[in-house]
């Protein structure tokens, strides 16, 4: 694709301003470093031209708090006291989900996950965000807590312009189909092939 110009120019009845702006399903998947970190990428960019930004970590303790996290709430606060970029929400499976009011020490992580993927319908529906990343997401496919019929069937045929990214290995070859951009990591090397644990400013 040199200097953005596409190789194709389909003939699908629409502007290129029609097409250029059409929502995405993306997808990053594959073994290697980085799904998640290109995801939260995304998100600061939709910050910055004012998109109202949904992150639903379904995997990850709550107790983990990375690095974009902060910097994403940060954001969302700038944007709630100065109008600036956008507002961010910011939700993570083990601590409960944020609007169920419930502590996440004990709670079934298939519930919660199956709980977590409702809300995201419920909002998908009534066009909440313009940007959603569902971190981690494919992991609940792979192990049956949501149906995967009803993730892509819901996450295709999704009304307005909503942005969705799903981050995680293996990603289901029905997602896969269904998407817009799918982007396989593949490792090559890592500093733990060499006995190295992870870092700060680094992992985290």
């Amino acid at each position: 694709m040199p200097q953005g110009t596409p190789l194709v120019v389909p003939n699908d009845g629409l502007t290129t301003r029609q097409r250029r702006n059409r929502p995405l399903l993306m997808v990053h998947t594959g073994d290697g470093k980085g799904k998640s970190t290109a995801a939260f990428g995304v998100a600061m960019r939709a910050w910055n031209q004012g998109w109202d930004i949904g992150v639903f970590q379904f995997v990850k303790s709550a107790k983990w708090r990375i690095g974009e996290q902060t910097v994403l709430e940060r954001l969302g606060r700038l944007h709630a006291e100065t109008g600036e970029g956008g507002p961010v929400e910011w939700h993570k499976m083990g601590s409960g989900w944020s609007w169920s009011r419930k502590g996440g020490t004990e709670a079934d992580h298939a519930a919660d996950a199956a709980e977590g993927w409702a809300e995201v319908k419920r909002r998908i529906a009534a066009e909440r965000h313009r940007l959603y990343v569902l971190d981690e997401f494919t992991y609940p496919m792979q192990w049956g807590w949501v149906d995967v019929d009803d993730v892509v069937e819901t996450l295709a045929s999704r009304p307005g312009t909503q942005h969705v990214v799903v981050t995680g290995r293996r990603a289901d070859p029905r997602l896969v189909e269904v998407a817009d951009l799918v982007t396989e990591m593949n490792p090559v090397k890592h500093p733990m092939d060499v006995g190295q644990k992870g870092q700060r400013g680094i992992e985290w």
